[in-house]
């Protein structure tokens, strides 16, 4: 099925009041949208977006509400639902299995443009549109840097990474920006991409079911491990975890750090900065050199259970996701790689963006994704409140608050807590 075929088959669907939809009364129908600002994401962004939907549906009124910071957007939408003042549609959560009551179920046939259909289903129910994959991390250097310390090509074992870094260290220059919130914690997720999936690729399901856990799991052991002495030997600098995320952000495109191990949307700034043509992005490399790229497919819009009018909730769900403006417009501003059947990325993206995008596309040829540990949704993710114990966990062990053992007991104890 073509995009455009697609798109048209989903919205008219979407247009009828099946599914346990109610019909839409006639008139302008109003629809309130929680967005999570942030750096890529401004709330002009989401203005502009918006716009172009209800410029080709006027019979949809949008009211953007927009959350405080985009660190807690979980904790926030969480609040909300709580007290019964959950938006009518909402942008990419991921703590879906506690959200997934107040949400409303996508039907097989509104999800027939998709990639991936089932991606984030919580109890075999699809609650989020898995309209977007992203690749997390990729590792992102600055080839004027590397090249001042003496290295000439992206490491492509774990040894050569280690050289790197220590040759970047002898250099005076940091080999890792890192920072609060969740940026931390990507080197570990790296890691465990490539140490522990491969192996056990049902290892979250695993855990979920209680046949393993953190602390006695030799491979997760030793992934964390491996993470810890990164910091030990001075290549993760634990001065830098009090700066959040877009300080981090900021560090690398200043030169402050050599390699930003980062989420695929950071090619948008990059793209938009200076030394854009000085950056380069390879995948965190594995012991024997073997590729494993952890991806996420997922993050798009869900829509609440109790919206006043869920016909027309969905039918603007649909059309934000689904309209090729607005696609193109979430490439640019946040490097998305689409999961629309049939969609290219329009021309003129920058060359972070390819590079993270040709990574994705070689990772996808070799049959060489794993997930992205502590990113997964739905059935396959961490326990509600978990992710966050997950990336607090990291700057423990950056640090030196915690030792890993100490690490790993605690992510036991408040995993069964949180079951």
């Amino acid at each position: 099925m073509s995009w455009a075929i697609a798109v048209a088959v989903v919205l008219a669907v979407s247009g009828c009041a099946g599914a346990g939809a109610p019909s839409a009364p006639p008139g302008r129908q109003k629809v309130s949208f929680l967005v999570f600002p942030s750096p890529n994401l401004p709330e002009s962004y989401w203005k502009a977006q918006v716009g172009k939907v209800t410029q080709a549906h006027p019979d949809l009124e949008v009211e953007l509400v927009s959350a405080p910071s985009e660190s807690d957007r979980n904790d926030y939408a969480k609040q909300l639902a709580a007290s019964g003042q959950l938006p009518d549609v909402q942008i990419g959560m991921q703590d879906l299995v506690a959200l997934a009551p107040h949400l409303a179920p996508w039907q097989p046939e509104e999800l027939t443009a998709f990639l991936c259909p089932s991606c984030g289903a919580v109890n075999g129910k699809v609650v989020q549109l898995p309209a977007n994959t992203q690749t997390i991390p990729d590792v992102f250097y600055n080839k004027k840097l590397f090249a001042r310390a003496g290295i000439k090509a992206p490491p492509r074992t774990y040894a050569e990474l280690l050289a790197a870094a220590d040759r970047l260290k002898a250099a005076g220059i940091t080999p890792f920006v890192t920072g609060g919130v969740f940026v931390t914690s990507q080197p570990w997720t790296a890691i465990l991409a490539t140490d522990l999936y491969p192996r056990t690729p049902g290892w979250m399901a695993a855990r979920r079911a209680g046949e393993v856990t953190f602390a006695k799991d030799p491979a997760m052991r030793a992934a964390t491990r491996k993470f810890a002495d990164l910091a030990a030997k001075g290549y993760l600098d634990k001065r830098q975890i009090g700066q959040d995320y877009p300080k981090t952000q900021e560090a690398f495109l200043a030169g402050k750090g050599a390699m930003y191990p980062m989420g695929s949307w950071f090619a948008a700034a990059a793209d938009q900065s200076p030394m854009k043509d000085d950056i380069g992005v390879f995948a965190w490399p594995s012991d024997d050199g073997s590729l494993h790229l952890p991806a996420f497919t997922g993050g798009g819009l869900s829509v609440s259970a109790t919206a006043p009018n869920l016909a027309a909730a969905k039918k603007f769900a649909l059309a934000f996701q689904l309209t090729k403006d607005n696609l193109d417009a979430s490439v640019k501003a946040d490097a998305l790689f689409p999961a629309i059947k049939g969609y290219t990325p329009p021309e003129g993206t920058g060359p972070v963006f390819k590079a993270v995008y040709d990574l994705w596309k070689q990772a996808l040829g070799r049959n060489a994704t794993v997930p992205a540990f502590g990113w997964e949704a739905g059935d396959a993710a961490m326990l509600p409140g978990m992710q966050g114990k997950f990336w607090s966990s990291a700057q423990d062990l950056v640090s030196g608050r915690k030792s890993v053992d100490q690490v790993l007991a605690y992510l036991d104890t408040e995993w069964e807590k949180s079951g």
